[in-house]
């Protein structure tokens, strides 16, 4: 089984399941956008650990689909379920754009200061480019989460959304119910309307059979 997936189809966003959630467990929704996680950041060039919840056992509180946090971690979070722990692997764009979070997210890109712009020599325009490739690749992020919890909005609640469903599909059973029926009656009345002409048909075919009896 493979547990990595290219969830932004470019390579953007790459996530690796570390630990499987239990097969049952919620996952977030419409209904349950609000996350509770414990998430460590690395830069991906580095190794360095530039941002953690787990050295003081915070907890992260958000809410998906707001634009609140970066992009990869709205779209890896939709896939994950209470319990499971993955690395979320994302470039620039889906993370914090080309101006980077300074000082500890560099930028995607920068002008290059190591070496001379017109420079003729091979060896410098090398150095140029590789100055640019680790600007990059450290702008590339790594983020272990851990999904802890996902939770209706304020105000509202798992039951109170279940019996808005439960009221919404009593009424289309209902709606179907009636139409059934509608359908039922009709069946019924062409069946009678059939029975009451065959009725009139064997009663004329009778009264022929009659006729003809006495005119022999």
């Amino acid at each position: 089984m493979d547990d990595t997936l290219d969830l932004s189809g470019d390579g953007g966003v790459v996530k690796t399941t570390v630990k499987q959630a239990k097969g049952d467990a919620m996952r977030p929704s419409d209904d349950l956008p609000l996350v509770d996680v414990h998430y460590e950041g690395i830069l991906a060039e580095t190794g360095e650990v530039f941002d953690s919840t787990r050295e003081d056992n915070t907890i992260f509180s958000f809410e998906i689909g707001t634009g609140s946090v970066i992009k990869a971690w709205d779209m890896a979070l939709r896939t994950m379920k209470v319990g499971e722990i993955a690395k979320i692997t994302c470039k620039p764009d889906y993370a914090y754009g080309a101006a980077g979070s300074p000082p500890e997210i560099p930028p995607k890109s920068a002008n290059p200061t190591t070496s001379n712009l017109n420079a003729d020599s091979g060896k410098e325009k090398e150095k140029e480019k590789e100055a640019q490739r680790l600007i990059w690749s450290r702008a590339t992020l790594i983020f272990e989460v851990e999904l802890l919890a996902c939770k209706p909005r304020k105000g509202s609640s798992i039951s109170s959304t279940q019996d808005e469903r439960s009221r919404l599909e009593e009424l289309k059973k209902q709606r179907e119910m009636a139409v059934a029926l509608k359908e039922e009656e009709k069946k019924k009345r062409e069946e009678a309307k059939a029975a009451a002409a065959a009725r009139i048909q064997a009663k004329m075919e009778s009264k022929k059979g009659k006729v003809k009896g006495k005119a022999k």
